[in-house]
């Protein structure tokens, strides 16, 4: 009841603890919660294979992770994976009655074959698997109840049974152990169990993990401790922090590659211990980890421990040369400063200023009165200098003195061949801090100038250089005593712009922007841009300007992917530079603010957002990995997708023209940025720019063949290799070289057929072409002979025009002989009344046989009708009423002659022409709109 007492206050005191901000600089941690993941929550045996692949024994199935996908595999009867254990090429797994092995297809999918099926009647009703160990070719699955033996050569089991209750099996100097709760400690010998230790403790308390040991085994219990078992004899084994150990539950436990151990625990997070058993991180939920239970322990080949947790996967990179401490809580606010003087370190930020004692360590806490944004840390003169928004304060310990409060201030400088001042730049403008004595106290402001100054240089002439973000730079001519500016005027160049920086580094000024590297040439008043050194800020590089330099003569300057630091040239003037790789997205630095301290040896501290970084430049090392291509995925459109081999040449149907690349480089290191390129042969010329992503997919691709390659760089590193695969998409079936050979074989037949068609169209087409011709002769004939025809219809017409006029003439001349002979007869009359009329009688008489009508009649009729053959039938046929003086007068109508001609020619007036051709109209039914010429003209 007593030790249930003290474990529980122990634990209040550790939550307290935790609340208090216990000032731990950790490894870098990476949390990977089953969001991330996409499965259960509990993770109960980790491990690793041959490409650095990672792989979990989830409560949903077999959960892998390459470094950049996650992968689950169901188990193959949907129960729980308790155990997972990598062998070769292979990695074995046990559940709920069920074990066996996954190996990798040529796709990169893994495939699962049961062993446990061969022996199914042989399985213990209810057993999980807990844990697979291995000895040469022995496989060892082991369930609360037995363990199974199976020899990998002659695929055969056998088993240890008769004992109760089998906690763990464990692998110590090829030896295999395995301890029987209640029973003791076991050895396999020869396939048998062998008691090695009967000790009541060991009886009552389960082993969790057995450490190898130059002198014996080391025992680590759940609850009771650690202890040494040498020659049968069990003893308690001593360290350094057993107390506070023994106060836990252990769950997990591993011996890590430095010596040291890591300790899971239940509820109380992991312990990480150095060889000699002493504390070196004690990390629990509140500061770090995703889970205070800890199931599972592996330490990788790149020294990072694996927690398995009941909720969640976490990865401390234990052998980082970084060290972080998360202000996860807001406590600190983002770090502007820091500064090691004396015992101290002091972290200045936007919330104040705090310390801690650098040798006893201990949460941080805040000097009294300082809160509020600090911008900067300087030591001169043995004087601890602080730059804040209410203005100047010197710092003693944990206390402070209010030096100035005019105006908030950014930062300090010394001038040369005067040690008793100082200047300090301000929201407005700059001002002189003198030392009377030993204490230091504001004298003056410098007149003259009045815009902000956070940062300003003094060179040898102490004329002061004012870097402003919105003016440039801006030089100030001061006089003797640093009362007033005597003069003061912006420079052309270089010109401002965002982020841009000033300093002092070697006795020379530098400036740092978006547009280069300058360096003062005090002789020529001229910043002259470096070149050199202006590469650094290729490629977009830029993102601040702020230079830094250290008091180990180190200048210090934060890209996009690099932190640098320059140093001066052994043998030239020139600096040397150096660059850590660690990108901007991983510092998480306030841009524009950016800050680095010297705190102890090589260690330097990094400011940031939500607490520091501590960087050991001793122990920056990279190390290499390859690129891994881990699955080529095709689909064809609207269809599932499917996995290639990526161990052979892929062969492509032309409908498969739609590939995906996935590829990675398995390193788990938080603070290590990992950047691949690609191209495409075939479709690409050149590589790909730079990026972070770890697929690339490519669409509706020609026919052809293609090799894909990768490559990557870890840390800005050069690659290590390139991954590379080839495939072909073949031609559609109608472009086949197949289908080309039965297009030319039918291209042949069809225009042979079409030359035969030709042929005989041609024939026809000649044929046609004489038939048309002598057609065309034909009617060109039967044209001359309508045309000759026409010419004798012309002729004959002209003949009867002829007749015609010869008819009308001779009728006119018959009507003017008629008339000329009345006229006779009529002055013979009158003759014949006054003389003696015998003899004239006789003539007029002889004129009256002359002009008989009957002659003249007949005489026009024979003439009209040689002309006009049947027109007097026809009209007669149609009209049967016609007289004889009604066709006389058709004739001469038909002659077209007037009614004044054809009254002589009836010896009739004029007027009785008209009733004459009325009386003709009514009897040839005319309408009163119709011409009686034009009818007589038609028949």
């Amino acid at each position: 009841m007593q030790a249930k007492a003290i474990v529980f206050i122990y634990r209040c005191f550790l939550l307290l603890f935790s609340f208090l901000l216990f000032g731990q600089e950790l490894p870098p941690i990476i949390k990977y919660p089953s969001t991330v993941y996409h499965a259960g929550n509990q993770n109960w045996m980790i491990e690793q294979d041959q490409n650095q692949f990672m792989y979990f024994a989830n409560n949903e199935g077999l959960l892998e992770y390459n470094g950049a996908e996650w992968t689950l595999y169901p188990s193959p009867n949907e129960t729980i994976i308790r155990s997972v254990k990598v062998i070769g090429n292979r990695i074995f797994t046990g559940s709920y009655m069920e074990f066996g092995y996954w190996e990798r297809k040529e796709s990169g999918r893994l495939q699962y074959t049961s062993l446990s099926q061969k022996i199914k009647t042989k399985l213990i009703e209810d057993e999980h698997f807990w844990n697979i160990i291995y000895l040469d070719k022995w496989i060892l699955f082991q369930s609360f109840k037995r363990i199974y033996i199976y020899d990998s050569q002659r695929k055969s089991f056998q088993f240890i049974n008769n004992h109760p209750y089998i906690f763990r099996c464990y692998k110590n100097n090829n030896s295999i152990y395995f301890q029987g709760v209640g029973e003791g400690l076991f050895e396999i010998v020869n396939g048998k169990s062998v008691l090695i230790c009967d000790d009541q403790i060991i009886k009552n308390n389960r082993i969790v993990e057995i450490y190898p040991s130059d002198d014996g085994m080391l025992l680590q219990t759940e609850r009771a401790g650690v202890f040494k078992l040498k020659g049968g004899l069990l003893t308690s084994y001593h360290f350094v922090s057993e107390d506070e150990i023994n106060l836990n539950s252990i769950f997990s436990a591993k011996k890590l590659s430095d010596g040291g151990y890591a300790l899971g625990t239940i509820s109380n997070g992991i312990y990480i211990l150095d060889s000699n058993g002493k504390i070196r991180h004690h990390i629990i939920q509140n500061l770090g980890i995703s889970n205070n239970t800890v199931l599972s322990l592996l330490e990788d080949t790149d020294n990072n421990l694996w927690l398995g947790l009941d909720n969640g996967i976490d990865c401390i990179n234990l052998q980082s040369p970084i060290r972080s401490f998360k202000d996860d809580g807001g406590y600190l606010g983002t770090v502007y400063a820091s500064i090691v003087f004396g015992d101290y370190l002091y972290l200045g930020t936007n919330q104040g200023l705090f310390y801690r004692k650098q040798s006893t360590g201990g949460n941080f806490q805040m000097i009294a009165g300082t809160k509020g944004q600090v911008w900067s840390l300087m030591i001169y003169d043995n004087t601890l200098f602080c730059g804040h928004d209410l203005g100047t304060f010197v710092v003693s310990g944990n206390t402070v003195n209010h030096l100035y409060r005019q105006s908030g201030t950014w930062m300090f400088n010394k001038i040369d061949n005067h040690p008793n001042l100082l200047v300090q730049g301000n929201y407005n403008g700059l001002s002189i801090l003198q030392k009377q004595g030993n204490t230091w106290v504001y004298r003056n402001k410098l007149l003259g100038h009045n815009i902000s100054s956070r940062y300003f240089e003094i060179d040898s002439k102490n004329n002061i250089y004012v870097c402003h973000e919105y003016k440039g730079i801006v030089k100030l001519v001061v006089n003797p005593d640093f009362n007033s500016v005597k003069k003061l005027y912006t420079l052309s160049n270089p010109t401002k712009g965002k982020n841009i920086g000033l300093t002092k580094f070697n006795n020379v000024i530098y400036f740092a922007g978006k547009q280069g590297f300058f360096q003062l040439n005090e002789t020529k008043n001229i910043f002259v841009r470096d070149n050199e050194l202006s590469k650094i800020f290729d490629n977009e590089e830029y993102i601040s300007g702020k230079l830094i330099v250290d008091n180990y003569n180190k200048m210090w300057l934060f890209t996009k992917s690099y932190i640098y630091y320059f140093s001066s040239g052994n043998f030239t003037k020139g600096l040397k530079f150096h660059k850590i790789p660690i990108p901007a997205n991983i510092t998480n630095t306030m841009v524009g603010y950016e800050n680095i301290s010297h705190i102890s040896n090589n260690r330097y501290l990094v400011g940031k957002t939500d607490g520091y970084f501590i960087i050991n430049l001793n122990d920056f090392r990279i190390k290499s990995h390859k690129v891994v291509l881990s699955s080529v995925v095709v689909n064809k459109l609207e269809n599932r997708e499917k996995n290639q081999s990526i161990v052979k040449k892929g062969v492509l149907d032309s409908d498969e023209n739609n590939i995906v690349f996935q590829y990675t480089v398995p390193q788990y290191n938080s603070f290590i940025n990992v950047e691949y390129q690609y191209i495409l042969e075939g479709l690409q010329s050149k590589w790909s720019e730079w990026n972070s992503r770890t697929s690339v997919s490519f669409k509706n691709l020609s026919p052809g063949d293609y090799v894909f390659k990768v490559r990557a760089k870890v840390a800005n590193s050069n690659p290590e290799n390139i991954a590379t695969y080839s495939f072909t998409i073949n031609k559609p079936w109608y472009a086949t070289n197949l289908a080309i050979i039965i297009y030319l074989l039918l291209f042949i037949v069809l225009a042979n057929y079409v030359n035969k068609m030709y042929q005989n169209y041609y024939h026809k087409q000649q044929d046609k072409l004489i038939e048309e011709n002598n057609r065309l002769l034909e009617i060109a004939a039967l044209e001359n002979e309508k045309q000759l025809m026409q010419l004798r219809n012309e002729q004959l017409s002209q003949d009867v025009d002829a007749k015609n006029k010869e008819l009308a003439v001779s009728t006119l001349s018959l009507i003017k002989k008629d008339e000329l002979l009345a006229i006779i007869k009529e002055d013979l009359k009158k003759t014949a009344e006054t003389n003696d009329g015998k003899s004239l009688k006789s003539v007029i008489s002889s004129i009256n046989s002359s002009i008989s009508k009957d002659n003249t009649w007949n005489t026009f009729k024979e003439a009209f009708d040689s002309v006009d053959k049947d027109f007097l039938k026809k009209i007669k046929a149609a009209h049967p009423t016609l007289t004889s003086s009604d066709l006389k007068l058709c004739a001469y109508l038909r002659l077209n002659l007037s009614s004044k001609e054809i009254a002589p020619m009836l010896n009739i007036s004029i007027r009785s022409v008209e009733i004459k051709r009325y009386r003709l109209r009514k009897k040839l039914n005319l309408l009163h709109d119709d011409g009686l010429v034009n009818y007589i003209l038609s028949i």
